[in-house]
């Protein structure tokens, strides 16, 4: 077969061959540039929002009125909002709650979601092909959501905390990437924790969950973080009650609604709204709360994000 070649970044050349597709071969320079750029141009973008909001929550009133709105510039910089908003009761109260449920509920969902695909992982467990089938078929068939809220109600849950945890307390997509880890896992170990006289609680504990702290840290960020940001279901089911608002609810209260806290300016910033606080720089403040918890967690769980996504989609 003859074969072409082609100048490489170094001023060598390098093999090409003719038969190969073009997104097989090595990358270009100007490919390298084209993706280089593409991705600085994605970063911007994410992080040119995140940076008007963050800025915006500490500006002053005097401030944001120059700028009409989100602030770009830095002119006038205060903590102001911070102070105000940390001050309130609902806010702190709504952040000690979301705090608890996203606690509580992940290790609910982390619980019931291990169990469930460690069973379903064992090829000799009663039942486990016809209980897989009737978990692969709720992924796309769903009561809805007035049954839900019927149920639930039902069962007592409006006003109740736990009605923002049962109810999506189980994932089906979690479970399956977790029961393909688990299926994977070498099946000496487990026979040698058997001739060993271990349970099957023992070696779920001591063999498996060892042995997939990855899938197992990806699964629990997913869980969190849609804990964290719970907000329907506290509309539907903790919407007459403001004093069991998650945190999400009050910036929803806030953002959308117009409620005030005290010390915020309703209207015009003249003189006084300089020893004031702005409504627009209290929102954001509350935007940069919601989302400060989660982007401390997240680096710290990156490194075992693709790994485990990527383990748990391949071994099955």
């Amino acid at each position: 077969m003859t074969t072409l070649t082609a100048p490489s970044a170094g001023g060598r050349s390098r093999p090409r061959h003719p038969n190969r597709p073009s997104w097989e071969e090595p990358p270009s320079v100007a490919g390298e540039g084209a993706k280089g750029l593409t991705l600085g141009a994605v970063v911007v973008l994410i992080l040119l929002p995140l940076y008007c909001v963050v800025l915006t929550s500490f500006s002053t009133p005097g401030a944001i009125n120059r700028a009409g709105g989100l602030v770009i510039v830095p002119d006038g910089l205060t903590t102001d909002a911070y102070t105000t908003m940390l001050s309130d009761d609902t806010v702190r109260r709504s952040l000690l709650v979301t705090l608890g449920i996203t606690v509580v509920g992940t290790a609910i969902s982390m619980a019931v979601s291990v169990l469930c695909a460690y069973g379903l992982s064992r090829s000799r467990s009663l039942g486990h092909r016809f209980l897989l089938l009737v978990l692969v078929v709720t992924m796309f068939v769903n009561g809805g959501l007035i049954p839900t809220f019927l149920v639930v109600n039902g069962l007592g849950g409006f006003g109740k905390y736990w009605a923002l945890i049962l109810p999506s307390a189980v994932s089906v997509f979690n479970i399956l990437v977790l029961r393909s880890f688990y299926s994977s896992t070498a099946a000496e170990l487990i026979d040698a924790a058997r001739m060993d006289g271990a349970s099957e609680w023992r070696i779920l504990w001591s063999v498996v969950l060892p042995t997939s702290r990855a899938v197992t840290a990806v699964i629990s960020l997913f869980y969190a973080v849609g804990y964290w940001n719970t907000f329907f279901n506290a509309m539907l089911y903790l919407s007459a009650d403001s004093q069991k608002w998650p945190l999400q609810m009050v910036l929803y209260e806030y953002v959308n609604r117009g409620m005030n806290m005290p010390g915020q300016v309703n209207s015009g910033f003249g003189v006084a709204g300089h020893s004031q606080t702005a409504p627009l720089s209290l929102q954001m403040a509350v935007v940069v709360l919601t989302l400060l918890p989660i982007t401390i967690v997240f680096p710290f769980m990156q490194k075992h994000f693709a790994k485990g996504m990527l383990t748990g989609a391949i071994k099955g």
